[in-house]
């Protein structure tokens, strides 16, 4: 999860109550420290984001994915966000990065998330809260973030990218 708009902090503690009012379809079973990142992409000329990476347990039986995603999308769009310019700011992202070891690309969703490995705002705070995470391909966090440049200063990540 990421934002850059209000108080960012607020903003990922308040879509982590949202998810959890769905109660047992949707457990929290981890969270990372908040990591500051400077804006990735074209748009460089925005707020830092402050990222977190969540595990959740969801349940199977009622979710899918793609149904997830949706489930995300919607509450972006609670929080205010309005999809006008790509990697511009915004007071919520939700990405999924990973789903078991589901793959796919149906066009919707891509699983695992397709730049995951490249981010070292999305592996940092993964390795956090899942230090042997394995991707489906194989390739553990610790690969990924050796494959990549980053630096990072306390809970500051600078990546470009």
């Amino acid at each position: 999860m990421g934002s850059n708009q209000g108080d960012p902090e607020d903003n990922l503690n308040y879509a982590l109550t949202l998810l959890e009012e769905y109660g047992d379809e949707i457990r929290l079973k981890a969270f990372s420290s908040y990591y500051l990142t400077e804006p990735q992409g074209e748009v460089k000329d925005q707020p830092w984001f402050t990222n977190q990476v969540v595990k959740l347990e969801i349940d199977a039986e009622i979710w899918a994915p793609a149904g997830f995603l949706s489930t995300c999308t919607a509450i972006e769009a609670q929080m205010g966000r309005k999809r006008r310019q790509p990697g511009g700011p915004r007071p919520l992202d939700m990405d999924i990065i990973a789903w078991g070891d589901t793959v796919q690309d149906d066009g919707f969703l891509t699983l695992p998330h397709p730049r995951a490995k490249e981010r070292a705002f999305v592996l940092i705070p993964l390795k956090e809260i899942e230090p042997d995470f394995v991707f489906p391909d194989g390739a553990t966090v610790d690969e990924a973030l050796a494959a990549i440049e980053y630096r990072m200063e306390g809970n500051k990540i600078w990546q470009n990218g």
